[in-house]
């Protein structure tokens, strides 16, 4: 790379962080929205937090805001959890429990894949839940340090659940036990339900910062090598698969929305986090408690709009082959 493309990189990077801290600036009055409060530890947020993160494949970082603020992943954790299905058993074995396709209704809607007799998608509860039932292990205990160990590929460290969300989770989630014994029934999961919603309820409970979301991005925009150790979390065929459901159903029922306007494959989760990621470029994160109709973050999805738009990141912009030089 000559000293001019070095240059040219150098420039467009000092522009994307100018342009985050301006948006920062405009976006952190917005007041819109409300904390997930059917969860009650939720409902307790400070609502004024606000973070964006970056980190590119080769490592660089940015970040304004509370950035070192932690929260938890809540439904994010569902692409990982994807992830791990797939490497664990295979593209063919978790298709017979969990399809693809996006469903137009909520998140937490009682419906199944009548065809196929599985969940519609990994990125609903009801598909979550069935992904997290392949998860390996003899006990909980077992169960939960394989999830440990998933995340710690990610981020380079373990990270802790929040133990008071966790366990308002399991008093409160008698809706996720309907969709989970409803595919009991069907022979979707396996019969060790009420492991396997606790299991579900400590994996969305995972205390995050925004920096560690962007550092996840970055690993699947690296093709599962995580930039920071090296290390190859996830191969690069469950990558795409990850990137491909993401993009179609990581947003709840504005998924499709989403990818019209956006175009980035991204995940969000009702503790106000959002992951985004570009493909050979690295992740960028949100975090503000104010959600909107669907679950998803208010500040976070203006935020990635305007980064879409001013910066040409829709997966299908004709302007978009530039960002592969930075």
């Amino acid at each position: 790379m000559g000293s001019g493309e070095v240059d040219g990189v150098a420039e467009r990077r000092q522009w994307f962080e100018q342009t985050v801290r301006r948006l920062h600036d405009d976006v952190r009055d917005i007041d819109d929205g409300a904390p997930a409060d059917y969860i009650p530890e939720l409902a307790t947020v400070d609502l004024d937090r606000f973070a964006i993160a970056a980190e590119t494949i080769d490592g660089a970082h940015f970040g304004v805001g509370d950035t070192a603020h932690r929260f938890t992943i809540q439904s994010i954790s569902k692409l990982l959890l994807y992830g791990l299905a797939l490497e664990t058993h295979g593209r063919e074995h978790v298709l017979e429990r969990v399809g693809v396709a996006p469903t137009g209704d909520s998140f937490n809607a009682i419906t199944l894949d009548e065809h196929g007799n599985r969940a519609p998608n990994p990125m609903v509860n009801a598909g979550a839940i069935a992904i997290t039932d392949l998860v390996a292990g003899d006990d909980l205990e077992a169960r939960v340090a394989t999830v440990a160990r998933m995340y710690e590929q990610y981020l380079g460290h373990r990270p802790e659940p929040d133990r008071a969300v966790w366990e308002s989770e399991w008093a409160t989630g008698h809706r996720n036990r309907a969709i989970a014994y409803l595919m009991l029934s069907r022979g979707i999961i396996d019969d060790r339900v009420e492991e396997t919603l606790d299991l579900y309820f400590a994996q969305c409970s995972v205390l995050v910062t925004t920096d560690d979301l962007a550092a996840i991005g970055a690993t699947i925009a690296n093709h599962g090598v995580n930039p920071r150790t090296g290390e190859q979390v996830v191969r690069p065929d469950v990558c795409r698969d990850m990137l491909t459901v993401a993009l179609t159903c990581g947003m709840y029922d504005y998924a499709g929305e989403w990818a019209f306007t956006v175009g980035i494959p991204a995940k969000s989760g009702v503790g106000g986090g959002i992951l985004g990621v570009i493909p050979d470029v690295g992740g960028i994160a949100t975090f503000s408690p104010r959600l909107d109709q669907f679950g998803n973050s208010v500040r976070g999805v203006r935020i990635f709009e305007e980064l879409s738009e001013q910066f040409a990141l829709h997966l299908f912009d004709p302007a978009r082959p530039w960002i592969r030089a930075t």
